[in-house]
């Protein structure tokens, strides 16, 4: 039986060639506007988790320095051809997101889009924890990700797209991460919708 790092793997390895044309009307629609929302004020060193294909890359912080870093080889490959569209020093590994290789304290800040909406809690839980560690004491985690949507209708599309997105993106789209974060020794200092069914979250260490 696949572990469930090898069926989300799996699914992005199978999609990767075909990813940015299926995804290409969420981006058009709905993710390009509010991607530069998971930069904005940040600067330095920062990480990119689950950096995927590479669509952050245009909006990273010019001058910053930012490791991208994916579990997909194949979505790797994706990103890299987005690197140069860059103003930042980028750079793109494989890795874990719940066994980071990084010092304490090593990154400003760390960012994550629609990562953990493709985890269980017990790895959500992991990999937060390790962003905990890698920002250190003064850092920040920032967090796009789907939550219930606030309308009976978003609630209902969401019930009817979900085993495709399970599927096509080895995602659900029916957990809030910010009721998670306290779990991970996270403690939200920002919290709002952005869409009518994804929200930005900001969380900063329990010191």
């Amino acid at each position: 039986m696949l572990g469930s790092d090898d069926r989300s793997l799996c699914a992005y390895q199978r999609i990767a060639p075909s990813y940015d044309l299926i995804e290409l009307p969420f981006e058009l629609r709905r993710y390009r506007s509010i991607r530069p929302l998971l930069f904005r004020g940040l600067h330095g060193r920062l990480l990119d988790a689950g950096v995927g294909a590479g669509r952050n890359i245009a909006f990273y912080p010019p001058g910053s320095e930012v490791v991208g870093v994916d579990l997909s080889p194949a979505m790797l490959k994706r990103a890299a051809r987005r690197r140069s569209r860059s103003a930042a020093t980028v750079r793109l590994m494989e890795m874990n997101l719940a066994k980071l290789t990084f010092a304490d304290g090593y990154f400003d800040a760390a960012v994550a889009s629609f990562v953990f909406c493709t985890m269980p809690k017990e790895e959500r839980l992991a990999a937060l924890r390790e962003l905990s560690r890698v920002v250190g004491p003064t850092g920040r985690v920032r967090l796009l990700e789907y939550a219930p949507s606030k309308t009976p209708f978003g609630q209902v599309l969401a019930l009817v797209w979900q085993p495709w997105v399970e599927w096509a993106f080895a995602a659900r789209l029916d957990h809030d991460i910010a009721l998670e974060l306290s779990d991970a020794q996270l403690r939200v200092t920002g919290s709002r919708y952005v869409t009518s069914s994804i929200k930005l979250v900001e969380a900063a260490p329990v010191p």
